[in-house]
């Protein structure tokens, strides 16, 4: 099975069709079939870099490599915008989200599949205990999912530190492998981040397309106490999935969240230890090939990280 799940947990199998789920979101269908219409127009022309701005990168900074052991990129990926600079940690002075925290999670690592037996360890995630890490999924042509967390992360980053707020990450291309799914969490709650996404792209079937966002279900258990989180981590969750709609003229999930672009799950230790509010969002699917050259395509990145930015902004100016 080539589907690699988020936050190196080993859910369920994608491809099965899923029953009504708790989760909707009226406003977002009308938007959904209007990105839609533009989605399949920009993904049958070639890649959905048409149009796409550049990435706007601090001044003083250069553009950051792929980290030691990530595949290159390929053609018209990476080059097609710059990558802000790779420190991470960053504080902006001034503008409207100066004093807030914003926790970043690239899902996965490049070096990850070299350290198989540290990612393999179990660790507890509340509920039960699953693997620290996987290596995540990619595209049929070798373009790692966690070389593209890293560069939409980067992205997200600049435009976020733009707007004031102080962003941490959970790795930067800075670590050997890791860090471990329970890490990931601690270091949001550690933050006290006011908001806290972490990064993926899907590895299902050829033929299912589009992004979904994930929440926090409700969960007691053991070290997991998502209670206090799951109503504003649903707000941002929300509002994420639809300004990634706006901005990116992609739709939701066309095999998962029956067409809302939100999925509620409780198998995930990323979220299931989580004390901030937190979502993940999977941009898309690497296997299908229409997604797979949006996904490989620096403009759309970038519109990809604009959406996701302007979502957590919306959350916390709301």
């Amino acid at each position: 099975m080539s589907y690699v799940g988020p936050d190196f947990d080993a859910p369920e199998p994608r491809r099965r069709r899923r029953g009504p789920l708790t989760v909707a979101v009226a406003t977002l269908v009308p938007a959904a079939l209007l990105g839609w219409l533009v989605y399949e127009a920009v993904a049958d022309s070639g890649g959905g870099s048409a149009g796409g701005a550049p990435t706007t990168r601090s001044a003083g900074t250069a553009p950051s490599a792929a980290a030691p052991g990530s595949p290159a990129a390929p053609a018209g990926g990476a080059g097609n915008g710059e990558q802000p600079d790779a420190s991470s940690t960053a504080r902006s002075a001034s503008g409207p989200l100066a004093g807030k925290v914003v926790v970043v999670d690239p899902g996965h690592n490049p070096g990850n599949v070299r350290h198989t037996a540290e990612i393999n360890r179990k660790v507890d995630i509340g509920t039960n205990s699953k693997e620290c890490d996987t290596t995540g999924t990619s595209t049929n042509s070798g373009y790692a999912e966690a070389q593209f967390t890293l560069d939409v992360a980067r992205r997200l980053r600049t435009l976020l530190e733009q707007q004031g707020a102080t962003v941490k990450f959970t790795q930067d291309g800075d670590r050997s492998w890791g860090p471990c799914v329970d890490e990931r969490a601690r270091i949001g709650n550690q933050a006290h981040a006011d908001a806290a996404i972490s990064i993926h792209a899907d590895g299902a079937a050829q033929g299912d397309r589009g992004f979904h966002v994930i929440l926090p279900a409700s969960v007691h258990k053991g070290a997991a106490d998502t209670r206090r989180i799951v109503g504003p981590s649903r707000d941002l969750g929300e509002r994420v999935a639809g300004d990634f709609v706006r901005v990116t003229g992609s739709a939701p999930s066309n095999y998962v969240g029956d067409g809302t672009g939100l999925v509620v799950r409780s198998d995930l230790g990323g979220l299931n230890l989580s004390t901030v509010p937190k979502v993940f969002i999977e941009c898309g699917n690497m296997r299908d090939t229409k997604d797979a050259a949006l996904l490989t395509s620096g403009s759309w990145r970038q519109k990809a990280a604009q959406g996701i930015s302007e979502g957590i902004v919306s959350f916390l100016r709301g």
